[in-house]
């Protein structure tokens, strides 16, 4: 009777009595360590939550539109962008047909995934890519470090504990998370050694736990390794007495891998030379590395160290180039770079405004370059030559600061000669110079992209909008996309200042687009309430274009720039011509 009332232990408990048990038994010896998996009960009580609406893949990209917009935020690597842009849009969009034609996998065994392989020197852009691509298409995405596996030398827990990253990602949503992207960096670092006579367990058996997970298995969402896990989850199935799905099926997750492959390029010079003349591509000495990569085949990467059957589940190579001191001078000239745009918001956080000449640019492209990181080197040049400016101007009155080639080049005494004359003219007219050409690459950065952004924000970029784009942008830290978006929001606001109007007076007003332009303006420079402009709207035009409406019936009014910048005189104008119109026609 007493056994039936007492009280069943929570798995704390039980572990603590566990641990006291071995530690009596054993001494120190022995330890049950567990691994916090807290954020891992977290998810498993969202899966098992009330079921929630089932999400589905809502993707129509085509290949062309991902790499337009890839192109707005990577420079360089055109082929890259193809294959990636291609396959994982073809993955995508295959995945959306079978969901509304399930009937076409009918009779079909097997399926083979376009699993992506990419290969590249470091700082060239491979991780961002795919970040990029991700947040485009909408989808989980997680990043997983190759080396992890091979260090703790457990094959398999770590390659699944990926795959409940990414329903940790999608909030606990299974279906969601099945439509995902994995991503495994320094992916070369599991091949087995050439230099290791046998076989290389803890590599090889890294390469064959991804097996199952790149081609399709289920993960159960439990944790098996895990005996806290396993007892929480007995102790749900003895409340509910339910056992609900908390397993992921990998079918149409994408994986991607990358890797540097540092001596990849020598393994396919000897394939190329054994196979003689007339047989494969032809290399001269002095071509680079990076270049050799771009002839990779599957022998090649199965010599460097991977086992046949990993190879073939990554059916989709793509080879990034090496960066140059150009490239990376237009990586920072790009204004969507999170480079340049990171050191402006260090400064804005003491309210200091952060102007960049284009000579600084190209130097520090230089000295990003003599690094042979690649785009990773602009963050350590960009920090070395700025961090002395960021420590003592923000104990200054400064409110701008100008980063020119003379900073650049000579830090320390740019910095003595800034705290010297602080009040010096020059740095005024500086920083003028330095905004207005900024705001002149954003318009012509904008014209020439005028189609792709219009369709991608839906608004339409007229000479006028672009200049209002263009200091908005050097006014604020966003990139030109935030930026366009900000402004549309704007003007979807003035727009209902229509409605507002049509309500309150019975007028129908319609603000014409260099109007909008205008209030958009006052809203930027000024800091203007479109509370405040209704209010002056209402207070200049109402009883002027009521007189109208009396006089003639006319109820539709259409309200230029001019009206709102000599609203006296427009309005005057108007009634005489309006009025004088009506009494010629009765006449």
């Amino acid at each position: 009777m007493n056994a039936k009332n007492e009280k069943v232990p929570d798995p704390k408990e039980i572990e603590k009595e566990i641990s006291e048990f071995l530690s009596k038994k054993f001494g120190d010896n022995v330890k049950i360590v567990s691994p916090i998996v807290m954020p891992q009960e977290s998810m498993l009580e969202k899966v098992q939550s009330p079921p929630h609406k089932e999400k589905t893949i809502n993707f129509d990209l085509k290949p062309e539109e991902l790499i337009s917009y890839l192109d707005q935020y990577i420079i360089k690597q055109d082929q890259a962008k193809a294959i990636l842009a291609t396959k994982i849009c073809t993955h995508f969009n295959r995945i959306k047909h079978t969901q509304t034609f399930p009937e076409a996998l009918e009779g079909m065994v097997g399926s083979i995934k376009s699993n992506v392989l990419m290969v590249g020197p470091t700082g060239v852009g491979k991780t961002y890519m795919i970040k990029l691509i991700a947040k485009k298409i909408g989808v989980p995405f997680i990043k997983g470090d190759a080396t992890k596996f091979s260090e703790t030398g457990y094959v398999g827990g770590d390659v699944e504990d990926l795959v409940r990253d990414l329903v940790r990602e999608a909030d606990g949503d299974i279906k969601l998370a099945q439509n995902g992207i994995i991503y495994i960096d320094e992916i070369d670092k599991i091949a087995s050694s050439r230099n290791i006579i046998g076989a290389d367990v803890s590599r090889t058996g890294v390469q064959r736990a991804l097996l199952k997970p790149m081609e399709e298995t289920e993960v159960d969402l439990k944790v098996p390794h895990d005996p806290i896990s396993m007892l929480q989850e007995i102790e749900r199935f003895r409340k509910t007495g339910k056992r609900d799905k908390t397993a992921v099926n990998t079918k149409n997750i994408l994986f991607i891998m990358s890797g540097t492959f540092s001596d990849l390029s020598d393994i396919i010079k000897k394939r190329i030379k054994d196979q003689g003349i007339g047989f494969g591509a032809k290399i001269s000495k002095g071509e680079d590395p990076s270049d050799i990569l771009k002839h990779v085949k599957s022998e090649d990467l199965i010599a460097f160290g991977f086992e046949s059957e990993f190879v073939g589940r990554l059916p989709v190579k793509a080879v990034f180039e090496r960066l140059s001191e150009n490239d990376l001078y237009e990586i920072l000239r790009n204004p969507n770079n999170p480079v340049i745009q990171g050191k402006k918001l260090d400064f804005a956080a003491y309210g200091i405004r952060l102007k960049f000449e284009d000579d600084a640019l190209h130097r520090l492209a230089r000295q990003a370059n003599s690094e042979n990181t690649g785009a990773r080197g602009l963050v350590s040049a960009v920090e070395k030559a700025l961090l002395p400016f960021e420590k003592k101007l923000p104990s200054t009155e400064m409110k701008r600061f100008s980063a020119t080639a003379a900073v650049i080049d000579n830090p320390e005494g740019s910095l003595e000669n800034l705290l010297a004359k602080p009040a010096d003219n020059q740095l005024i007219v500086d920083f003028e110079r330095l905004e207005d050409e900024e705001k002149n690459y954003i318009k012509k950065y904008i014209s020439q992209n005028r189609k792709l952004l219009t369709e991608k924000y839906g608004l339409t970029l007229s000479p006028s909008r672009i200049e209002v784009v263009a200091e908005f942008y050097s006014r604020q830290i966003l990139d030109v996309g935030n930026t366009i978006f900000k402004i549309k929001t704007y003007y979807d606001e003035i727009k209902k200042i229509e409605l507002f109007f049509f309500k309150d007076h019975d007028i129908n007003i319609v603000l014409e687009e260099d109007a909008i332009d205008h209030i958009i303006a006052q809203v930027i420079r000024e800091d203007v309430k479109l509370e405040d402009v209704y209010e002056n709207l209402s207070k200049d035009f109402q009883h002027g274009l009521k007189l109208i409406q009396e006089k003639t019936g006319k109820n539709r009014f259409f309200l230029p720039k001019k009206a709102l910048t000599h609203s006296e005189e427009y309005l005057s104008q108007l009634v005489k011509n309006e009025i004088g119109k009506r009494k010629s026609l009765t006449e």
